[in-house]
């Protein structure tokens, strides 16, 4: 045989062999499923131990944080090397159980705690090795991605504490970034020496989950970790401020009245229980108590560095942002703040906004697009598509409407005054009367806010109105009130909501009734890190932002502003009785009204 012809037979033979080899395929810029890769039994899956930079738990050693890996076969027997999809948790070995007293106790009143003290449940861990979670597996690796799980410092078997988005939160899955790029080590076993490499790793990283699962993927960006190339989290909690106060206000998350920072410590401490004492005893009994102070529910350090809005100059992975506007646990605030600093700084980002409650991915496209975009190099355009995706009234999830930007750029804020009238039903005016004087609400938290919206005539709350519609209007953005009232008591809540009325009791359309909503601290006027007790007579001014939304109200509503003092789902309950006095000359609501003043015109004249 000839050297040519032998050279063009192993030319031949090598050319097959390379495409027997399973690859990631790609079409209209999204991976697809590939047979090869869709066999779950041929997975290869295992744990290990990555080492981190930080000691949190009380020992000598620096902690190290439980990984587990599930990777096509081809990932050994082709020497195929993967970008991967990463989830991380508190969440994934359990969380404490449902004891009574696990909840702070709201019956008192502001600027007091509870003299009983709260129950401190312990979490028993979940889960057998190597496996930490399933989830994510059949919706990526069939697509040519490996995927990644760890659980948080100091949940199920990763060493330290946790500390609810304190540093190590976002050191945590940087370590295992690093790992996955061959810069720090990984172990076989918490506390031994024989190493694990990812040679089957391309380097290249997205991470995703929701709510605090969410949380983790931004507090990773953040550290602005070499591989991170982009995430997508879905209703993200980015500030332990914004979720457990507002505006000055101790407020709690919608479906879980009583909880605070340290009771979510609690909830998913299930970690080493030899060291639960240490922690315990650090983290929840000093750093928290010292820090989250319930009674002013004042801004200080111990928030502020729980905030990734104020950690993110050195991010650079590109962010797809996923939320509903009607979540009411972790509120559509916490996404829209984040999306706005990314916009700003110039990196690759998307917002995805639906009109349910907590929770909801990105139609499945988007997220394929933006991972295959960003972690296969694959040159899809994505980055040149629209900006926002909202899912219109009604409209299926995943058949979002696209827009340039959120808010809507054609979005201009309209400012609607207050005519007397509130005990019943005042009117909402585009333009001011003059000698409106003041109207009084007489605080009582036994009385719901769809009470407050249905109730014809009350003392218990003011109510203004627009004129009926006549045509649709789209608002989209942030409403702000600007209020000036003053207290009969030191210290009382203010709670306002904006609904479209007549409000239903429609369970179906419940949610369609509340456009937006928020809460302040008058006694926080000045600014939101020192409060003072009012002076019973005195008028203080203030204005803070509701929650963003972007809706169409629809021909036959009325927009109307709810203004009462204590919220019974969100707030502390104090004794009934506290009145507010409302000056009306030098109360407003702006509302950012798609086509502005003309289009409201149009609509309610």
């Amino acid at each position: 045989m000839t050297s040519r012809l032998f050279a063009a037979l192993f030319l031949v033979a090598t050319m097959g062999f390379a495409q027997d080899k399973t690859v990631p395929v790609f079409e209209n810029g999204e991976a697809q499923i590939v047979e090869g890769f869709s066999n779950y039994k041929d997975y290869i899956r295992h744990d290990l131990w990555v080492q981190t930079t930080f000691n949190t738990d009380g020992d000598d050693t620096l902690d190290r944080v439980h990984v587990s890996v599930t990777r096509p076969k081809q990932t050994d027997t082709e020497g195929l090397k993967l970008p991967v999809i990463y989830v991380t948790s508190p969440y994934f070995a359990g969380v404490a159980p449902d004891v009574p007293g696990i909840m702070w106790n709201v019956e008192h009143e502001l600027g007091e705690l509870p003299t009983q003290e709260r129950a401190h449940p312990e979490v028993k861990r979940l889960g057998e090795r190597p496996i930490i979670s399933n989830s994510h597996i059949s919706k990526w690796v069939p697509r040519g991605y490996i995927v990644v799980h760890s659980s948080s410092p100091g949940t199920g078997l990763s060493q330290g504490s946790p500390t609810v988005g304190g540093p190590n939160e976002a050191l945590a899955p940087k370590a295992v970034i690093d790992w996955l790029n061959g810069r720090v080590k990984g172990y076989t076993t918490p506390d031994g020496d024989e190493e694990v490499k990812a040679f089957w790793s391309t380097g290249k990283v997205g991470m995703t989950g929701t709510s605090y699962n969410g949380t983790l993927p931004l507090a990773a960006a953040t550290t602005g970790v070499e591989g991170l190339e982009a995430i997508i989290p879905i209703a993200p909690n980015t500030s332990s401020y914004h979720y457990y106060r507002s505006n000055g206000l101790v407020r709690h998350p919608g479906g879980y009245l009583g909880e605070d920072i340290d009771v979510l410590y609690d909830f998913i401490h299930s970690g080493d229980e030899s060291k639960r004492p240490y922690n315990n005893k650090t983290v929840r009994d000093t750093e928290m108590a010292n820090g989250m102070d319930r009674k002013t529910g004042d801004l200080n350090d111990f928030w502020n560095d729980r905030d990734y809005l104020n950690q993110m100059d050195g991010m650079k992975a590109a962010l797809l942002m996923s939320h509903g506007f009607n979540d009411w646990n972790v509120m559509p605030e916490h996404s829209n703040r984040i999306y706005q600093k990314a916009k700003a700084m110039g990196l690759p980002t998307q917002i995805y906004y639906h009109q349910n409650g907590h929770g909801g991915p990105p139609p499945m496209t988007m997220m394929n697009r933006w991972f295959t975009r960003y972690l296969h190099g694959v040159e899809n355009g994505v980055e040149n598509d629209k900006q926002a995706w909202i899912v219109r009234e009604n409209d299926k999830r995943d058949q979002p409407t696209a827009y340039d930007a959120y808010p809507n750029p054609e979005a201009k804020d309209v400012t609607l005054y207050l005519n007397k009238g509130g005990n019943q039903m005042g009117m909402l005016t585009t333009k001011a009367s003059k000698r409106q004087k003041t109207e009084t609400l007489v605080d009582d938290f036994t009385i719901s806010g769809k009470d407050h919206a249905q109730a014809s005539k009350s003392t218990h709350r003011l109510l203004y109105a627009t004129p009926t519609l006549k045509q649709d209007l789209h608002l989209s953005g942030e409403s702000t009130i600007s209020i000036s009232l003053s207290s009969s008591k030191p210290a009382a809540n203010l709670s306002v909501w904006l609904v479209s009325l007549p409000y239903t009791d429609d369970a179906k359309v419940l949610t369609d009734n509340i456009i937006t909503r928020g809460w302040a601290d008058p006694q926080n006027y000045k600014s939101l890190t020192e409060s003072e007790p009012l002076k019973p007579g005195q008028f203080y001014d203030l204005t803070f932002k509701l929650q963003p939304d972007d809706q169409i109200i629809k021909a036959g509503q009325q927009i109307g502003l709810i203004i009462f003092s204590s919220d019974k789902d969100f707030t502390i309950h104090p004794k009934p009785g506290t009145e507010l006095t409302v000056d009306l000359d030098k109360t407003t609501v702006t509302l950012p009204v798609v086509g502005g003043l003309e289009a409201l015109k149009t609509a309610t004249e």
